[in-house]
């Protein structure tokens, strides 16, 4: 029941958030292995985003990829939330005294976010080429051009493989196990945190609610330029080999190298620019429902 719920609950979320999450895909995409000030800047903050991609692609394209989101969000989080409550029923984070273990905690939370985030990887994949997919006028980042999630799974199978379906995957992980980890263990100690201060009520949903609200903002500043690289690398073009088609010795490490360093145009500051807002309000919100059932 703890899988269903979880799965449900993070659905409901992306209904309202997935418009944020297709802004955030595309100023994540723009420029890309471009140096600041050589190429066009077709989003120049978030709110500009929404307004462009209304006007040229229609008010329905801020709902691209609704169907690979919410197959995501579903087998993603019901298997990273639903196995993180199995292990927090089951005692195994907390100390013989019966207190919360921040150590338990964080690595609880980065396998269960592994496990869900390589199960859907190929719905992740999807998922981004289509929130990128834009008219020729603000388009950025390489179109791929599907027709739907489907279709694109269809063709991408039929190319490439099943390791093209998992490309990307390995290079999205620290994405992953550093926003799963600190959000689940910053939500759990949260939680405990204000229990024991008794901030509100004995299990009310306010604590559920300002423990969300806590991690979210926490979580954003530590997986943000985790993110941008996981973005670029699940869009890249491929050649007929189903290899990068990024003219880099080595696009992963190019992108983690340039994310970590701040070279090129995404550096550390830049990354958490941008589609800081997104975070910032789909992090908690994304939390509230998918936590509310646990409180």
């Amino acid at each position: 029941m703890d899988f269903l719920m979880s799965g449900l609950a993070a659905c409901g979320a992306c209904l309202f958030t997935n418009p944020l999450e297709v802004v955030k895909t595309r100023m994540q995409l723009q420029g890309e292995l471009q140096a600041p000030g050589t190429y066009q800047r077709h989003y120049r903050n978030v709110f500009h985003a929404f307004i462009t991609i209304g006007k040229v692609d229609g008010l329905a394209a801020l709902q691209k990829g609704l169907a690979p989101a919410l197959l995501y969000q579903f087998l993603m989080n019901g298997i990273r939330l639903g196995t993180y409550g199995l292990a927090e029923a089951g005692g195994y984070l907390h100390t013989a005294e019966g207190n919360l273990s921040p150590a338990r905690s964080a690595a609880a939370g980065a396998m269960a976010g592994v496990m869900g985030a390589y199960l859907g990887s190929p719905i992740y994949m999807v998922k981004t080429h289509l929130q990128a997919q834009a008219a020729s006028e603000i388009a950025v980042g390489h179109q791929y051009k599907h027709q739907g999630m489907f279709q694109a799974l269809i063709k991408i199978g039929q190319k490439h493989g099943l390791v093209g379906l998992w490309r990307g995957a390995v290079g999205g992980l620290p994405r992953v196990i550093i926003g799963s980890s600190t959000q689940l263990c910053t939500f759990s100690s949260t939680k405990d945190l204000m229990t024991q201060w008794e901030v509100f009520p004995p299990q009310s949903w306010k604590v559920a609610l300002a423990a969300a609200m806590v991690s979210g903002i926490v979580v954003v500043l530590a997986m943000t330029p985790f993110d941008v690289v996981s973005t670029r690398l699940y869009n890249q073009p491929t050649d007929t080999q189903g290899k990068n088609g990024v003219p880099k010795s080595s696009a992963a490490s190019c992108s983690i190298s340039a994310s970590l360093l701040g070279t090129k145009d995404v550096g550390i500051m830049k990354s958490q620019t941008g589609h800081q807002l997104f975070k910032v309000t789909q992090a908690p919100g994304w939390n509230q429902f998918s936590w509310v059932p646990h409180s």
